[in-house]
């Protein structure tokens, strides 16, 4: 073998044993990103995105309520961590309840992980947690395309430590190679019957209900002193746990942002140019600074005066809707106490701190 096919040979086994870059499939895994705030109190009595870019909490049915919020609490190497933590506990746990702290995933980015054929790949998660005290938790890969998942119980101590679980491939399922959400990372932190009251059998991939969750699961609503924190999340093809993949904040918060693009938050922030089409409605441009998954809803203030149109002062509320919208930009409009000359432009900006135009395409 000459000199250059060595060479060659070594960079196809460095790739394949995921020593190159871009091995990350998680985003925002470092949990730098957090364009719709850095704390959110309440959080439990819905599914939704509250803080931390890509970070969906799950949740049906319990009383339990935690505050989520972007923490500087961090292993070494990192700046951030999520934070979990418990304000109202639920400790009478009804069958359907449920709380899980997910990240959805695009079934188009996880075809390099050939499930639902014979050449099926193990896939390897790791983190760094720690808590309050010590729990058992459960970490689950699901296919959400064929109602498929697999799950493995994790601890947490009092100090920061390192998780990884290998799962292994699975040969039934393929997963949509389109935009749509394929493969759930989901973590388990508070369960009923219906997920829990099956016999849980580790790292093997099923389809039944009740047997989701470990048999050790700790709950994070069985005390007011419960914490959880996370970061250094990353989900890699093949069976081998390599160091975390740092990205540049700028790529990780592009990533996001085909997500979710915040446009503008709180007082004092130039939205755009502003034309009065009549003089009861105001309408803009927004071109996004990265193509969306799909054609996103709108995210705005409710409420009055919430921006202005700078000159003439003509203060209105918030309240967009979108005229247009396309995967790269859109014209949202105005209406709530506009008035104006029409065909007059000028530069709106926002004039209170709960001002918000922002735009969503979340899984």
């Amino acid at each position: 073998m000459t000199k250059a096919a060595e060479l060659a040979k070594m960079g196809e086994v460095l790739t394949n044993s995921q020593i190159g870059g871009r091995r990350n499939i998680v985003i925002n895994g470092a949990m730098q990103i957090s364009q719709r705030g850095t704390s959110e109190t309440g959080v439990g009595g819905s599914s939704g995105y509250f803080t931390l870019d890509r970070y969906k909490i799950v949740a049906s049915g319990t009383a339990g309520r935690v505050t989520m919020s972007q923490s500087t609490d961090a292993p070494n190497g990192f700046s951030n961590s999520l934070k979990l933590d418990c304000t109202t506990a639920d400790t009478s746990i009804a069958s359907g309840e449920y709380f899980f702290l997910s990240q959805y995933i695009e079934g188009q980015d996880v075809q390099q992980l050939k499930k639902g054929t014979s050449d099926a790949e193990k896939v390897t998660v790791s983190f760094y947690v720690k808590g309050n005290a010590s729990a058992t938790y459960t970490l689950e890969l699901e296919d959400a395309d064929n109602s498929r998942q697999n799950s493995q119980e994790f601890s947490v101590t009092t100090s920061w430590t390192r998780v990884v679980k290998t799962f292994v491939g699975d040969t039934t399922g393929t997963l949509n190679n389109d935009n749509g959400n394929s493969l759930n990372l989901n973590i388990i932190l508070h369960s009923g019957s219906d997920l829990a009251g099956g016999t849980h059998t580790s790292n093997a991939w099923h389809s039944t209900a009740n047997q989701r969750a470990g048999d050790n699961l700790t709950s994070i609503f069985d005390s007011t002193d419960r914490e959880f924190f996370i970061t250094g999340l990353q989900i890699e093809v093949g069976s081998q746990a390599t160091p975390f993949e740092h990205r540049s904040f700028g790529e990780e918060l592009a990533l996001c942002q085909r997500y979710y693009f915040q446009k503008i938050s709180g007082n004092g922030q130039p939205v755009g140019i502003g034309t009065y089409i009549t003089s009861g409605q105001i309408r803009t441009y927004v071109d996004f600074p990265v193509e969306m998954r799909a054609d996103p809803s709108i995210v705005t203030s409710s409420g009055t005066s919430h921006f202005n149109l700078e000159s003439p002062s003509d203060s209105f509320d918030g309240g967009w809707v979108l005229v247009q919208v396309n995967k790269n930009s859109a014209v949202p409009y105005a209406t709530g106490s506009v008035s104006g000359t029409t065909s007059y432009s000028g530069i709106i900006r926002s004039i209170s701190a709960d001002s918000r135009l922002a735009f969503n395409s979340e899984l």
